[in-house]
């Protein structure tokens, strides 16, 4: 029986060779049945690069072949002929993320052997315990997400499905010819002839139209960076800069150009050969630095990985700061929407560099168009999601609070509602999706015209805490899993009552592209308030990525600004923000205490830690402090700096509140103007910055721009045009 077991799997992979195909084996069973019919497959053939991925490795496999699902990244760029993924075993479990990975890095031929319970979906497994937020325990949760993977692989025909002790079944394949490439390659560094033309593109950028590359996964897009990158220093290219979400996104990128330059040497993040560099910077550290003035420039190049998992106002940043640029991202996948992307980003790219240009790598080079594994990954995690089109669609809008055990049995909803999500945020994984059925306290709302999503809100409740655990708590002697919101605010903002106050936090909010700027996004939020009120909550809100137009969205439905991080994301660039709006008397206090705190410490961080926040989130931000009345004595000031010889450093306090008073009046609106003098007068940028930014020529040309903008802003508050205020 073993041996006819085992006969049937070899002669599936002769097959899939064939076709240069890959297929996932559904192994079921208890854990130590499944476990040694997994161990005797793994022995039994050859495997040039098998992989075990489980919590440990287990008797019968090497280390070096072992992988904790935690790790699976690290292993991006690599190739496997088989990857043993356990989900039966008592501290092993699905991770969603790990497992769209890995199944990307098995090569054309291999086999992916998924390992579950037979029972699998009846109850949650052991990676739930990094869902369940406190006070939950994972056995406590609901395991519709795994429910789901269990029905889909069931109906699915491309599935190999080997019960523990039997046969294994399925995966029917025509006997045809060996599928070859498309077309021949003349190129002899690449493998396919869309790798070809992105690698001669990439070579060939030039000055403010930026190139755009675009391909599912397994296309071969990071390799052709490093093709690129190789032939760039040999043309003589002295310094390229590479940035991704993390530096793994880009492994491939240097396996190839290590393999191209072998003269070349790899330092840290860093390859150089001969006189030429190229070097990975993150996200964070390359926006500070290009601030700063250190990056970027007239000729200098820059690489942009995986750019859908990076906020568009950062890309948009660099659109100004690289003459040559080049994006490129994966469409479907785990690393974020390609789709998303280019909806957010077009628009910038018209704007400021309207000769841009795309290309879409479209055949796979580990495997073969039609890859049975590809299709089911894509449709198993929704990597390939896309939100329902809603144009044209009648009716009144209606507002609707989802049944997660409806939609997790409702595919095309369930799909067109992960979809929106993944087109609207930068950072939706797959883990998100067993989150949104399972996640302990999260609910879902809809916006719908007739059968059309218009709009989805996500959130999740958190605190209640006892006493005594929040002071342990915001003393930094426990941390419960889960409730960002509330130990944030305990922790860093030093509100105790954040904790055992009850607060919702809104996780996601999305709205269909064609339908944004009709007040689909306030209409859901102004639900959730009230069903906050009706529910219990005493303070309604959320976190984002620092930028003015999110902070103009969330103003205008009355939300304030109660923390900010002081550090930037690595992944973004952005510092954390974090609002709030009141739903209970109770919560109207914690909301003014917390307020009243922030902006307290918010001119020191300025002038310090966040010297280099960004100068329109500086405006947005100083909008929502009191805004002081301009005394005689401040206007007595402003005039001297604007109409006399006063130097402005001396009448700051008066500058400062001259901003507060032409900021509060913005509501929502962008002032370049008002936001360069705000970095001027409250985070005390350099004279060489704001001259940068001016155009215009050392201390004496600031000087003069600060008297004029003084002398403008003076004059508005007393109802004269600027050249009428200087006479």
């Amino acid at each position: 029986m073993t041996r006819d077991r085992f006969a049937f799997l070899q002669d599936t992979r002769r097959r899939l060779r064939q076709h240069r195909w890959r297929s996932l084996v559904w192994l079921s069973g208890t854990s130590d049945a499944c476990r040694r019919e997994a161990l005797a497959l793994w022995q039994e053939s050859a495997w040039l690069s098998p992989l075990w991925v489980a919590a440990e490795p287990g008797e019968g496999i090497e280390v070096s072949r072992w992988l904790p699902a935690a790790k699976a990244r690290t292993r991006l760029g690599g190739e496997q002929d088989l990857v043993v993924f356990d989900a039966v075993s008592a501290e092993s479990g699905f991770d969603p993320e790990a497992f769209g990975a890995l199944s990307g890095t098995l090569r054309a031929g291999g086999l992916l052997v998924l390992m579950t319970p037979p029972d699998w979906g009846a109850y949650p497994d052991a990676d739930y315990r990094r869902l369940a937020e406190y006070p939950w325990r994972a056995e406590q949760l609901s395991a519709r997400y795994l429910a789901r993977l269990a029905r889909l692989l069931l109906a699915d025909q491309r599935v190999i499905r080997w019960t523990a002790g039997e046969v294994p079944q399925g995966l029917p394949l025509l006997e045809v010819p060996p599928s070859g490439r498309a077309s021949s390659i003349e190129d002899p560094d690449c493998l396919t002839p869309d790798q070809a033309e992105a690698v001669a593109r990439l070579t060939r950028l030039r000055r403010r139209r930026p190139l755009v590359l675009t391909a599912d996964r397994g296309r071969g897009k990071t390799a052709a960076l490093g093709i690129a990158c190789a032939r760039l220093l040999a043309a003589g290219e002295t310094e390229i800069l590479v940035t991704a979400p993390r530096p793994s996104a880009v492994a491939g990128l240097f396996e190839r150009l290590a393999a191209l330059c072998p003269e070349g040497q790899r330092r840290g993040n860093a390859f150089e050969a001969g006189r030429g560099r190229v070097a990975f910077l993150p996200p964070d550290a390359l926006g500070q630095l290009a601030e700063q003035g250190e990056v970027g420039g007239p000729g200098r190049l820059l690489l942009v990985d995986e750019a859908a998992a990076i906020p568009a106002p950062l890309l948009g940043r660099w659109l100004s700061d690289f003459p040559r640029i080049a994006f490129a991202t994966t469409i479907h996948g785990y690393e974020g929407s390609g789709r998303g992307f280019a909806l957010r980003f077009r628009e910038r790219l018209m704007r400021q560099t309207p000769d841009w240009r795309a290309y879409h790598l479209a055949e796979p080079i580990r495997w073969a168009l039609g890859d049975p594994l590809e299709a089911l990954t894509s449709r198993l995690l929704l990597l390939d999601a896309e939100p329902a089109a809603c144009a044209g669609a009648g009716g009144e809008p209606t507002l609707r609070r989802l049944d997660r055990d409806a939609l997790a049995h409702d595919e095309p909803r369930l799909r067109a509602l992960f979809g929106l999500l993944v087109q609207a945020h930068y950072r939706t994984t797959p883990a998100d999706l067993r989150h949104l059925l399972d996640g302990p306290g999260v609910a879902l709302s809809t916006l719908e015209a007739g059968p059309a999503l218009r709009g989805v809100v996500v959130s999740g409740d958190e605190g209640g805490f006892e006493t005594d655990l929040a002071e342990q708590v915001a003393r930094g002697e426990r941390r419960p899993r889960g409730h960002l919101l509330a130990q944030s605010l305990a922790a860093h903002a030093g509100e105790r009552e954040a904790l055992t106050a009850h607060l919702r936090r809104v996780l996601r909010i999305a709205v269909p592209v064609e339908q944004r700027r009709y007040g689909t996004g306030r209409q859901l939020i102004e639900a959730e308030v009230a069903r906050a009120r009706c529910d219990g909550i005493d303070l309604l809100g959320a976190s984002f990525g620092a930028e003015a137009g999110l902070q103009a969205f969330w103003q205008a439905a009355g939300f304030r600004a109660v923390r900010l991080g002081l550090t930037r994301e690595a992944a973004t660039g952005e510092h954390a923000l974090m609002v709030a709006r009141p739903t209970s008397p109770r919560g109207e206090r914690l909301a003014e205490r917390l307020q009243a705190r922030f902006h307290r410490q918010l001119p020191g961080l300025l002038a310090f830690e966040l010297a280099e926040l960004a100068p329109a989130v500086v405006v947005a931000l100083v909008a929502e402090s009191p805004a002081p009345l301009l005394g005689d004595e401040d206007r007595r000031d402003l005039d001297d700096v604007a109409f006399g010889h006063r130097e402005p450093a001396l009448a700051r306090p008066a500058i400062q509140a001259l901003v507060r008073c032409h900021a509060t009046r913005l509501a929502g609106c962008q002032d370049e103007t008002l936001a360069l003098l705000a970095a001027w007068a409250f985070q005390g940028r350099a004279t060489a910055w704001l001259a940068a930014r001016l155009g215009v020529s050392g201390k004496r040309g600031v000087l003069a721009w600060l008297r004029e903008v003084v002398a403008g802003r003076l004059g508005a508050e007393r109802g004269l045009s600027p050249g009428e205020a200087g006479r």
